[in-house]
């Protein structure tokens, strides 16, 4: 075995291997490589601040590591030659991790709600429909609206479409109509999404509601 910055690789069969992948012309590994488990005869180098050092052979660039107490970790695996740089690969793999860790809790998660309706629907339940999916727009969800027709009103597809896009219109200040209506057998559904500060508008309006109050 050997050491490679604190980390202790079996380096038998992964020798046997990279040469024999080396041979064919094919990708080492998809792991990053780092250090001596970089085997090419040179690299196209990069500094720790991302200056352009040039061509070096990699026993050279070893060195610079070494003496800079860095890592040189091949970032352009693809490239001719490959392109390393010189960097704390510890700091980088946990900061890489913190940033995606974040990324996620800042991902909002896209909801798709969903609304039946009938085409000869009355005016209160409309307007309890419309509340609903005022609701879910406020909320930053997207909202899949389904006119369901039975028996002949099959035949009058144009009382769904009228409905629907009464619909888009009455809630228009918070979403619009990102799939328009269409028929899929004996449905109509057209899916309204929220704009982008709906909900932040949302919340202005109410927290002006209560300050006047």
């Amino acid at each position: 075995m050997y050491e490679c910055r604190g980390l202790w690789y079996v380096g038998t069969r992964s020798r046997q291997q990279n040469d024999r992948h080396l041979d064919q012309g094919g990708p080492i590994s998809s792991e990053t490589r780092i250090n001596e488990r970089i085997r090419v005869p040179e690299v196209r180098l990069v500094g720790p601040n991302g200056e352009q050092v040039g061509i070096v052979r990699i026993e050279d660039a070893l060195r610079l590591a070494q003496e800079a107490d860095l890592d040189l970790v091949e970032v352009a695996p693809q490239a001719r030659p490959p392109v390393a740089k010189l960097m704390d690969y510890g700091k980088f793999k946990y900061e890489s991790a913190q940033k995606a860790r974040e990324s996620r809790r800042n991902q909002q998660l896209t909801v798709i709600k969903e609304q039946k309706l009938r085409p000869k629907i009355d005016p209160h339940d409309y307007a309890t429909k419309k509340g609903h999916v005022s609701r879910f727009l406020e909320a930053g969800n997207k909202v899949k609206v389904t006119i369901m027709f039975r028996g002949r009103e099959q035949s009058r597809p144009e009382l769904g479409f009228r409905l629907l896009q009464r619909l888009a219109d009455d809630v228009s200040e918070l979403g619009f109509v990102e799939s328009k209506p269409k028929q899929d057998g004996r449905n109509m559904i057209m899916v309204l999404a929220p704009h982008k500060n709906a909900k932040a508008k949302s919340k202005a309006t109410k927290d002006a509601g209560s300050d006047e109050s």
